[in-house]
């Protein structure tokens, strides 16, 4: 009888292992777009400067901080005038200086830790900290230093294709964006290492002011998910 259990237990993982490897490998064919090439230069640069009026981006780059939450682990609380940012998870706190993250300082309990701790709690603000803020403000980082900008389309069709070239965790990412007609940014298409799905659409819908002065979706959804940012508050 144990023996038919067994037998019974392995045939339905195996049967859900080749669900799995099946639904991947139809994703990957439908999800396997590749990335367009389009046209450099001054055309491009004047699309995301019409996105980056859209959505007040001299009013980001005035706000004091923005704090927030992902996937309800890691909290943030950005100071942007001072490039500081405290990182908060579990028991730890890293107080990250996102100019010279070298220097950062970190903690455990509230008190400082040193040697190989250290770098490895700095090295897992800085890792979540690109990524987590990048979905709380990834319009902003149009012309950070090391992205390359192409226009996709023309008319009414234009999008704006941004590759980061160098720079944070994950270089030699590209997104596309389309622009509803105020030029605000309604999805983003994806080619990124940590994704083995090429073109995949991420929504980013109901912009909503801050008390900032500048608007924020208030959801960002792939694949019907909700991606978790959650408790933004802008000062």
């Amino acid at each position: 009888m144990l023996k038919k259990i067994r037998r019974i237990s392995l045939y339905a993982l195996l049967s859900i292992i080749g669900i799995l490897i099946l639904s991947f490998v139809v994703l990957k064919v439908v999800y396997n777009e590749e990335i367009p090439q389009g046209e450099r230069g001054e055309l491009a640069d004047e699309l995301a400067e019409k996105m980056l009026e859209a959505i007040h981006h001299q009013e980001f780059k005035e706000a004091e901080e923005i704090h927030w939450k992902f996937r309800g682990v890691n909290q943030y609380e950005w100071k942007l005038q001072e490039d500081v940012v405290e990182v908060y998870w579990k028991d730890f706190q890293v107080t990250l200086l996102t100019k010279t993250p070298d220097k950062s300082k970190a903690y455990q309990h509230g008190n400082e830790i040193k040697e190989e701790e250290r770098k490895e709690a700095i090295a897992y603000a800085t890792k979540n900290f690109n990524n987590d803020s990048f979905w709380l403000i990834a319009p902003h980082k149009v012309f950070d230093e090391g992205t390359e900008r192409q226009l996709i389309g023309e008319g009414d069709g234009e999008q704006l294709l941004v590759t980061y070239t160098s720079g944070g965790s994950t270089p030699g990412d590209s997104y596309l964006w389309e622009l509803d007609e105020n030029y605000l940014p309604v999805s983003m298409k994806m080619w990124v290492s940590i994704i083995p799905l090429d073109g995949i659409e991420a929504q980013w819908s109901d912009w909503q002011m801050t008390e900032g002065g500048f608007p924020l979706p208030q959801k960002r959804t792939f694949f019907g998910l909700e991606i978790p940012v959650s408790g933004v508050v802008v000062k």
